[in-house]
């Protein structure tokens, strides 16, 4: 008995959407180019601190993936443009005992991650999505895109990324859901 492709590509649990659902913690924020930065601290060599324009002259990187709700939906194919994570890393060349980043954004929401984790090629600091800039309800200016885990590792409204050595917990991992977020291990809660 054959599979159909949709079951092929959603992971277990999972259905499909045609177009990103609107959720988040608090509303959302207000973009003010002139005052908004973008900073990387912590156990690093270079700190880094970028004004808008500066962090769009950074090179640009275009992804495809697909994208885990927690909450059950999927979109596959989603067309994400921004500036990988791999590419923050070089700048700032994290010292040896940084094995975690926290994603600090606009409000009281974070996550955390594995360095590991955020190396991979389909992770980006997100500015577009689908050819078009990245409206505030999903995370405009700039949100964190994490295809392997569920979408609350891929933090809206993204001002700060902090390297540590041990793993901080997020909003959400405090309030019961897992670190690792896995979706094809449906590891939705710890």
């Amino acid at each position: 008995m054959s599979r159909s492709k949709e079951n092929e590509t959603l992971p277990p649990g999972q259905y499909r959407v045609d177009e990103l659902q609107v959720l988040h913690v608090g509303s959302v924020p207000v973009f003010n180019q002139a005052s908004w930065s973008f900073e990387a601290y912590g156990l690093v060599e270079k700190p880094l601190k970028l004004s808008w324009g500066d962090f769009l002259s950074l090179p640009r990187h275009t992804t495809i993936s697909d994208f885990h709700c927690v909450e059950g939906w999927s979109r596959l194919d989603n067309k994400w443009e921004g500036v990988s994570f791999g590419t923050i890393v070089e700048i700032v060349k994290p010292k040896p005992e940084a094995r975690f980043c926290t994603i600090e954004c606009e409000g009281s929401y974070a996550t955390s991650l594995p360095i590991e984790d955020l190396m991979d090629e389909d992770v980006l600091f997100a500015y577009g999505l689908d050819g078009k800039e990245l409206s505030p309800e999903h995370g405009g200016p700039l949100r964190l895109v994490v295809p392997k885990k569920y979408a609350y590792k891929s933090a809206k409204w993204v001002r700060r990324v902090k390297f540590t050595k041990e793993q901080e917990l997020g909003y959400w991992e405090k309030r019961g859901y897992s670190d690792t977020a896995d979706p094809w291990k449906e590891e939705r809660y710890g």
